[in-house]
């Protein structure tokens, strides 16, 4: 494993960690004991880094994250959101007061004394928009109830505001093979100001997985099957925003691009990682095999400017004209 640093936090975090929804829910049937496998097989081969939040399973999955930080002896770095527990979810609602409860939860779920990395989880833009927001977690930090503070964005537009307020350490957002708009300037802003960037999705909700078909089908509770058009969340979660179809159809040409003794999934997330503003990348997984292969790419030499010229035009070709302009 190879570490980074998580921009102006101090923290090196490894390159490939743990994105911790799936344990939590909206993927499907989920097992506690294969969760806790998963984590414990991405500690033991070098991550250090896991992402929460309070709603993945209404707290499921920071329960589990804090009993694996109980019997761990390593130096694991979590991360996890507050806001989405709002309802309604509005811009009103991300005051002191709020937020003040929701970290609270977090601690007793992650039973800890001080949060690690708190994360604003997609709020509306308006939010961006209140300098009052980040007073608020300006207070929290003082208060030492978190360590660091950053936001998880839906939009390149949000995440580009964010990092104006001086105290926003880390930006997460979605950047993938078929989701490419955050490196035409995102990236180079985060860079220039010093801010670790946490990238989320990064195997398209499993479509760059490569394992899907027009005849797959998702369990009623998998988002994949109930947000595939973003009726319950922000479509862009799911499948990265991209056409189902047209993302089948991409994979094919990007499956012919996969170097010999490499896997489809470990192709994209040596793509991710060859961005130098990429702190880290946080697929999710259920299964302590699907851990091991995705940790395997951190150690996959660089992809040639063939290979990314032709992931460009197979992007272009299929996806480009839906998804560039809208996140």
């Amino acid at each position: 494993m190879h570490y980074r640093q998580l921009g102006s936090t101090g923290l090196k975090v490894s390159e490939i960690s743990f994105g911790a929804w799936a344990i939590g829910g909206s993927w499907g049937e989920v097992n506690d004991d294969s969760s806790l496998e998963a984590l414990r097989a991405a500690v033991d081969a070098g991550v250090n880094f896991i992402d929460t939040a309070d709603v993945y399973g209404d707290g499921r999955s920071e329960r589990l994250v804090g009993k694996l930080k109980k019997e761990r002896k390593e130096q694991l770095v979590v991360a996890t959101k507050a806001g989405r527990r709002l309802s309604p979810h509005t811009a009103a609602g991300y005051n002191y007061e709020n937020l003040s409860g929701f970290v609270e939860r977090s601690l007793r779920n992650l039973d800890v004394e001080a949060l690690d990395l708190v994360q604003l989880h997609c709020p509306p833009t308006e939010v961006y928009y209140r300098p009052e927001v980040f007073d608020a977690m300006d207070r929290l930090q003082k208060e030492g109830k978190i360590r660091h503070y950053g936001v998880s964005v839906e939009k390149v537009e949000e995440g580009l505001k964010a990092i104006e307020y001086p105290n926003v350490e880390t930006v997460q957002i979605i950047f993938n093979m078929v989701r490419q708009r955050p490196r035409e300037l995102f990236l180079q802003q985060c860079g220039n100001r010093n801010v670790g960037v946490i990238v989320r999705v990064p195997l398209a909700s499993g479509l760059l997985t490569g394992k899907f078909t027009k005849d797959s089908s998702f369990d009623v509770h998998d988002h994949r099957h109930f947000n595939r058009y973003g009726e319950h969340f922000d479509r862009g979660e799911t499948f990265a925003g991209v056409d189902y179809d047209k993302g089948l159809a991409a994979v094919e040409e990007l499956k012919m691009l996969v170097p010999d003794g490499w896997t489809l999934p470990q192709l994209a997330l040596r793509w991710i990682l060859m961005h130098d503003e990429v702190s880290c990348t946080i697929p999710g997984a259920k299964r302590s095999a699907q851990v091991e292969e995705n940790v395997q790419a951190a150690d996959m030499p660089p992809l040639s400017e063939e290979t990314m010229a032709a992931i460009d035009a197979v992007y272009e070709r299929y996806v480009y004209a839906d998804v560039h302009h809208r996140w």
